[in-house]
Parts: C-alpha cells; sequence; structure tokens
C-alpha cells in the first residue's frame, strides 16, 4: 500500500508492506502532478514500513527514473535497512538529482527543506 502527501515542490509518499506495481503507478500521478505546480519535485520516499517489492516495480524504477531524469531536485529516503538504501542509491545514479538515505524522517524532513 502506498500513501502520498503533496505539498507545492514536495511529495512524501510512504509504503506499507510490499509495494506493487499499481502502488508505483500511483507514486508516478503524484510526480507528474506535482511537475504541473514546480519545475522539480522534492521527494521523501518513507520506505521504513515496506516489506519488499515486485519484480516489476524495480523495471518500472528504472525506466520512470530515467525518463524523469531532470524532474528531481531533491529524493530523500527513509529506511532502517542497508539494503533498501542501496536500492535508492541505485535509482541515483539515473537522475541528477540529490540523494540521500536517513533512519530518522525528522532528519530527511530537514534535509528535503533545505535549499539546494
Amino acid at each position: 500500500m502506498i500513501v502520498t502527501e503533496e505539498q507545492s515542490d514536495r511529495l512524501k509518499v510512504h509504503v506499507y508492506g510490499e509495494l506493487t506495481l499499481a502502488d508505483y503507478r500511483e507514486l508516478e500521478k503524484a510526480v507528474t502532478g506535482g511537475l504541473k505546480t514546480a519545475p522539480k519535485v522534492r521527494l521523501l520516499m518513507d520506505l521504513a514500513k515496506m516489506s519488499g517489492f515486485t519484480v516489476d516495480v524495480a523495471w518500472e524504477d528504472v525506466r520512470f527514473t530515467r525518463a524523469h531524469a531532470h524532474d528531481f531536485r531533491r529524493i530523500a529516503v527513509v529506511t532502517d535497512s542497508q539494503w533498501l538504501g542501496w536500492i535508492g542509491w541505485l535509482s541515483a545514479a539515473f537522475t541528477d538529482a540529490e540523494v540521500e538515505t536517513f533512519e530518522a524522517m525528522a532528519d530527511a524532513e530537514a534535509w528535503l527543506a533545505e535549499t539546494a
């Protein structure tokens, strides 16, 4: 399950349980909607309660991130899993956004709010 919160140039996404392709499509809609109001999106991905993702999500993430390589200003990933942190860094290879991984939500939000 995925829950999105949109705020001007910021998008906060919380993932609960397994991330499916249908969930990822919701994320894509939220990002493209956010791009209508801001030239670049600041994205916070809260993966602390994510248990995993389906294989088709991994491929879609690479495709979507490459298609929107210049549409993100910053991407903050919240997770206590080193493995999921590496996934965030892999996505960074396909975008010119600054990407950071955090264990605490407050730290991620503070970093995202900084002027880049």
